[in-house]
């Protein structure tokens, strides 16, 4: 995203791009319903977020839209002085992760798919840990 586009605090950062993610999933790219670059300061420590969002009926017509299902990843952002260092971290440990993660969820039983769920990765003086937020 552009700078100019950005939306977000001089102070705070992105540590990945588009690019990062797409380069990452390649072809399951495909199957993100929506990547989305948070602009507020949410989590200090939640840097990248993976959704699996079930079809569970949002209206009272009982209706799914097919847009509303899928995965969905958020990129969260960082303090701008410390996005460097966090972006190493994600590059190399975070976003095979994230394709691990992201080709069980194509690969999932219905039984999976029929309930929502969560992923996170989160960065703490320079380690990264994640799990599962069900």
């Amino acid at each position: 995203m552009s700078a100019r586009n950005r939306r977000l605090a001089r102070h705070l950062a992105w540590p990945l791009t588009t690019t990062d993610i797409n380069e990452c999933l390649g072809p399951h790219m495909t199957h993100v319903r929506d990547l989305q670059f948070l602009t507020g300061h949410g989590s200090a420590t939640i840097v990248l977020g993976a959704q699996w969002v079930a079809p569970l009926s949002r209206t009272y017509g009982r209706g799914i839209h097919p847009d509303s299902v899928g995965i969905f990843i958020d990129i969260h952002p960082v303090d701008a002085t410390a996005r460097a260092a966090a972006r190493a971290v994600l590059r190399t440990r975070a976003l095979p992760q994230l394709h691990e993660w992201v080709t069980r969820a194509i690969a999932a039983d219905e039984t999976w798919r029929l309930t929502p769920h969560r992923h996170y990765w989160r960065l703490t003086d320079g380690h990264l840990t994640h799990g599962d937020d069900e």
